[in-house]
């Protein structure tokens, strides 16, 4: 059996609802910015022990553009690179949850 050579799974949504729908998306706040910003600050980093994934609604909509890291389980609203790079200098980097962004 092979196994995957990568400690963290992040999924980051980039669900995009059709304009004037009742809920929001994250796709309309930047979510695939900030996925294109973890995967370069990943790479820039040298951490070869991730996996950054695209993901569909993870019925977060409202607690702003939702990321979950496996196989921890931790929920994380992101609005901005800046957390993004707390994240990975944070829970990535020193295995440190931050708290702060947790949904």
């Amino acid at each position: 059996m092979i196994t995957p050579n990568f400690d963290f799974h992040v999924f980051i949504c980039q669900n995009k609802r059709p304009e004037g729908a009742v809920r929001e998306c994250c796709m309309s706040k930047g979510a695939d910015k900030l996925l294109d910003h973890m995967k370069a600050i990943s790479k820039e980093l040298g951490i070869t022990n991730i996996r950054i994934n695209k993901s569909g609604c993870l019925d977060q909509c409202e607690n702003g553009i939702a990321m979950v890291i496996y196989p921890q389980g931790i929920w994380y609203s992101v609005k901005t690179t800046e957390d993004i790079d707390k994240i990975v200098k944070s829970h990535i980097l020193k295995q440190e949850t931050v708290n702060e962004l947790l949904i």
